[in-house]
Order: C-alpha cells, then structure tokens, then sequence
C-alpha cells in the first residue's frame, strides 16, 4: 500500500519538550488535525494551535482523575482498522470512526516517580494504561500509522514528511514500532520488579531463586571495542541500580571508560568496600596488588602503593572515603600511571589535581552503598545468577584447631587479610602485615604455588617497606589440600593462618602448624573468585 499522508494525529505526552513546536508544524504546514488529551490539549491550546480535545471524538468526558480518557473503540479504531481491507474500513464508516495517522505518546514517568521515593499509592498512580494501549495498537498497525515516543524523533520525522508530500515512510514506522515495543517491554518490566518488591521484598535469593528473571538493560554508552580491538561492546544498566554504584557513578576527567576498564574499576570498588575504616586497594587485571587500611586515605593510599609499585602501573585505584588532596600529591610524587580513580568524593584541590591529567577517569560515586545482592554472568546461551560474595562472617564464628591461639594483633591483622583474599582470583593466598596485602599470589591453577607467589612477593615488600619479614599473616580463599602449603608459607615468616577449613586431610595441616609454631584460623566459609 502507498504511504498515507499524516491529517490526523494524537497527542498525549508526559514529556512536553518541543511538543508545541511539533504540533504547529504538523498543523501548519501539513494539515493534520491534532487531537490532545488533559494537560498536553491544554498547553498546545495556549500556544495558539488549534487542538481537538479527546472527549470530542470519543463523545465520552475524560472521568476518573484521567484514568479513562482514551480506551475507546473511536480512538482505538481508528489506530487498528487497516486501511486496504475493505471490511475494516465499512465497519469504521458504519460506526463514526475515523483514521487516525499518527500517535505522538509517552508514558508517565512511573520509574522517575519510584526513584524519587514516592508512596505506594503515587507510584500506583502513575502506572500508564491509556499510554501503552495506544502506542501498541499503533505499532501493530505500523503499516498505515506512525507512532512517535521521543522529543529527539520530532525534527526528522518532520523533515521526512517535507521530503514525502506529508507522508512517513514504512521503513521509519517500522523502526518506530520497534521502539515503541522496546519501550512498553522495559515499561512493563519496571512495574513488575517494582511490584515483586513491593509484596516480596527486594530480590536477593536468600529463601529461593525465582522461576522467572526478566532483565530490562538500558544502554549506558557504547565502548570503543571489548576485552580486545576486534570485539564489539557497550555498558548497559539495570534499572534498579544503587544510587552509588559503578553505573551510576558521575565521570567528573578523562577519557570514556573501556571494557576492561569497567571490569577492572567494579572489582576494585566492589574490593574498597568491605572495609569501614579508611581503605584504598590498587587493582590490575582483576587483582588487587595493592591494598591498606589507615587511619587516613593518603595514609592507605602510601602503603598500598609500596606493596607493589610495579604492578600498580596503569592499575585502578578505588578508596572508599573522600580522597584528599595530600593523597593525590603523593600519587603524584610516585608517578604512577593510572588509568581510574574511584571514590565517593574528592576534595576540591584534589580534583583539581587530577583533571590536569587529561586521560585520567576519575569517577565519583557520591557515597558507597553495601555490594549488590545478586549477579549475572553470561555463558553459552544463558545466565548464571548467584548470590554477590561478601565476608560477613565474624570471629566469634571461628575455630582454631592449633595450640597456638592468635593474639589479639595478630587476629585483627587476619581480618584484613580474609577480607583482602577474597578479592584476588582463586587459587588465592593473601599475605599481609600492618594491614597491607604486601603478598599476593593469584590465580594458580595449584595452591602450592600461590602460596610461593605471595611469599617471594611479601619479601620483597618487606625489604622496600623496611619492614622485618617476620610475624607476617596468610590467608587462602579455600582449604589447603596437603600440608605442603603450611611448609611454603612458613618458610616466607608466616606466624597465622586464616582459611575455611574442611579437607579430609586438616589434620595434616594442623600439625603443620603445631610443628611451625603457626596459629590457624577456620572460618568455615569459603571465597572463591573466578
């Protein structure tokens, strides 16, 4: 069928930019009549554009605060009758309908209105009904009608219809009933979550995973390329995101964030915020070879650097308070190169510092939030959902199977490095002193040799550091098979042991430490990370 020409077109918008000039262009240069709902009637008549109000096509007064105005058969037939089937249209002459050739809809802002914290009631109220139907009655019938969503459409829509004697092409409303589909799809999904929340609680997976996730991702931005050139990326969100999480964080210097530098920038963050004191962890290729506590940021910042400054060229820095200016000018004395700084604020003369560094990411996120509940990750044709790791197990949870007890100092420092080792890929042993993982061993595919890594490494800090390498802690992220682990580390000046537990060979490894003068802790909980 040709293309119709646009002389009648429908008008209901929440979003008002540039919905007067959109409608006098339409009017004006082509003709159309513009038939409006409530509030949109009402600004397009104060303009001076003459503008149908919807009770009078429907022949029906707008009635229940709004609620229905448009699900009437003149407004829906005249969306869905199709206009090269002879049937369709003797039924609509029968009855009073008429065409109409475009719809110009969007939907209440129902996801704005529960970010702003509103009631249960305001949320209730603004779930669209009439906005919806009318937008998937006019994609449906795409072939004859065009159904307008976005402000940022109008101009080119208008330009094609110049370019046509007033008509849209088919090959545009089909690309605008996509997105009208697209748009009703995240829509509905929004008011489902919302509701499961409301009656359940959020999703967490702690009584049962559900039968059904429905994931409405919104593109946050194109990357340049994936994990290499050759591969095609972007960054989407979920629309029930933390307020200060990675995507939500405010990109105040630098240039776009990559892949990798995404997946980078959410380990460490994720790493920074187990801590409540003062933390800053240094991370390169999803391993934290750098990581302290201290008194303050600049402080934490100092001894993660000394850990490894190798390896903390081109890495991530994540702190999980405000980043000082004194914390930035010793970065500065280093000259390390790095690629992003996180943090939930910077101060003033401290970002200032850093935006001399045209390429530097710095992102603030405005605050730190507790990890998220669940995560996805993708493999062949389909989704892994778990539950997201966190250490949350406390001391008085632990065993200790050695003679020895740990001190008081030495538990403490144990802590740390528990909390540390579980950000490092498995096999993962963590050495630390003074809380600073000076140690890190990533990644093995046998625990004998993460446990050479971290030592040979916890040396070499303690030798730049002026550190004795003596009394030093360990922890590993899953139990030791042999005791061949116990040998290593306590030829590195291991004095404590912190692991789950739960081989059928711990009593193997517990003389091994009786033997060494070791205390060991069990924790009875395991962190791997793949």
């Amino acid at each position: 069928m040709t293309n119709p020409q646009v002389k009648r077109v429908l008008v209901s918008v929440t979003d008002k930019t540039g919905v007067v000039e959109f409608a006098r262009a339409l009017h004006e240069e082509f003709g159309a009549e513009i038939i409006s709902t409530g509030g949109t009637a009402k600004v397009i008549a104060e303009a001076g554009v003459d503008v149908t109000p919807i009770d009078a096509v429907t022949n029906f007064p707008e009635m229940m605060d709004g609620r229905v105005k448009t699900l009437h058969p003149m407004v829906h037939g005249g969306l869905l009758a199709k206009r090269d089937n002879a049937k369709h249209m003797a039924e609509a002459e029968e009855h009073g309908i008429k065409m109409i050739d475009m719809v110009v809809v969007n939907l209440y802002a129902f996801e704005k209105t529960v970010a702003s914290g509103a009631d249960f009631g305001t949320c209730i109220e603004n779930i669209d009904i009439g906005g919806p139907s009318m937008l998937r009655s006019a994609a449906k019938n795409f072939e004859s009608v065009a159904v307008v969503t976005e402000p940022s459409t109008y101009d080119a829509i208008l330009e094609e219809m110049r370019a046509n004697d007033g008509a849209t092409t088919r090959e545009t409303r089909a690309k605008l009933a996509l997105k009208v589909f697209e748009t009703t799809n995240a829509y509905d999904g929004a008011i489902a979550a919302w509701m499961d929340e409301q009656l359940n609680g959020k999703a967490d997976f702690s009584e049962k995973t559900p039968d059904v996730i429905d994931l409405h991702l919104e593109k946050q931005q194109d990357l340049r390329y994936g994990e290499n050139p050759h591969q095609s990326a972007a960054f989407y969100r979920l629309p029930n995101a933390d307020a200060h999480s990675l995507v939500n964080a405010e990109q105040l210097n630098g240039k776009e964030l990559s892949y990798n530098n995404i997946l980078d920038t959410d380990a460490c963050w994720t790493l920074a915020r187990e801590f409540d004191e003062p933390a800053v962890v240094i991370l390169k290729h999803q391993n934290p070879c750098g990581s302290a506590t201290a008194a303050t940021v600049a402080e934490a910042y100092d001894k993660a650097f000394a850990c490894d400054p190798k390896s903390a060229f081109g890495g991530i820095i994540a702190a999980n308070v405000e980043v000082s200016l004194e914390m930035i000018e010793h970065m500065n004395a280093n000259k390390q190169f790095v690629e992003v700084i996180i943090a939930p604020s910077f101060e003033p003369a401290a970002l200032e510092l850093l935006q001399v560094k045209k390429n530097l990411r710095v992102l603030r996120t405005g605050g730190v939030d507790a990890p998220v509940r669940v995560e996805y990750r993708s493999v062949d044709g389909g989704i892994l959902a778990q539950t997201a790791d966190a250490v949350t197990e406390t001391p008085d949870e632990f065993t200790v199977p050695t003679k020895r007890k740990p001190t008081d100092e030495e538990m403490d420092e144990l802590l740390f490095a528990w909390k540390v080792c579980k950000g490092v890929k498995s096999n993962a042993i963590l050495i630390s002193k003074n809380h600073a993982g000076i140690g890190m061993g990533p990644g093995q595919p046998n625990r004998v040799d993460s446990g050479r890594l971290a030592g040979e490494r916890a040396l070499e800090a303690c030798e730049r550091m002026g550190l004795e390498p003596k009394n030093l802690v360990a922890a590993s992220d899953a139990f030791f098979p042999f005791r061949d682990n116990i040998d290593a580390l306590a030829s590195f000046g291991v004095t404590a042991i912190i692991q789950p537990g739960g081989s059928i060979r711990d009593e193997e490894s517990i003389e091994a430490c009786d033997e060494h003068g070791i205390a060991m802790v069990f924790t009875g909980h395991r962190h791997f990370r793949h």
